[in-house]
């Protein structure tokens, strides 16, 4: 059981929450080529990491006022790297730029009556819709709340490039909090991760959420 279903779940207390800086953040550096001494602006996100988690926020909402546990995700994707150059036509700085979603869900597993309606699969599935696919190469997930084991499986299986949530769940999290699913040395795919963008803000819509549901 995690959190998406668990109205009793304990709430962490001493997290200092940090909504500006992807704390944590396990990207890889860019490979290497001829651009390699560069900056990297906006290696990982166009804009940034919270305008995707934005957006998650705004789908964990829908899911509250369903009276679902309000937990949301999107999937961003891969888009294309520009390089940028000065008047002498040297290369000044490399971007990544016609990032855009491709997919959105939120946590629907008492609406859809399905145990497998978590924010993350309902993400991915509309997704591999939007693509053709099932297998979402050099896509970023953004999630409100770690996810749990099923869900980082299915993670793992949609070859997601890049992985970023907002809230630790203590009690059913699969990025480290009671196991570690992603990046399993006995896996063959290999998912950066980043965690702590929005996290303040996705923790507080969650614990309002089950204190409401208590009184």
């Amino acid at each position: 059981m995690s959190i998406h279903d668990d109205p009793n779940i304990d709430k962490p207390n001493n997290a200092e929450p940090n909504d500006d800086t992807p704390n944590g953040d396990k990207s890889r550096s860019l490979p290497d080529n001829p651009f390699a001494g560069l900056t990297r602006a906006a290696a990982d996100s166009e804009d940034s990491d919270e305008r995707w988690m934005e957006e998650a926020l705004r789908l964990a909402r829908l899911a509250e006022l369903a009276g679902e546990v309000p937990i949301g995700a999107v999937v961003v994707s891969e888009g294309r790297y520009v390089i940028d150059t000065d008047a002498d036509g040297r290369p000044l700085d490399r971007r990544i730029v016609d990032r855009r979603i491709i997919g959105r869900g939120h946590n629907q597993v008492v609406s859809l009556s399905d145990p497998c309606a978590h924010a993350e699969i309902q993400a991915l599935r509309d997704a591999g819709r939007t693509l053709g696919n099932y297998r979402l190469n050099g896509c970023q997930l953004f999630v409100t709340l770690e996810p749990c084991a099923m869900c980082a499986g299915a993670i793992v299986h949609a070859r997601i490039a890049r992985l970023v949530f907002g809230a630790r769940d203590p009690k059913a999290g699969a990025v480290g909090s009671i196991m570690e699913i992603l990046n399993h040395p006995h896996l063959n795919h290999r998912i950066r991760i980043a965690e702590g963008v929005l996290a303040g803000r996705c923790m507080d819509i969650l614990q309002s959420f089950f204190r409401q549901r208590r009184d």
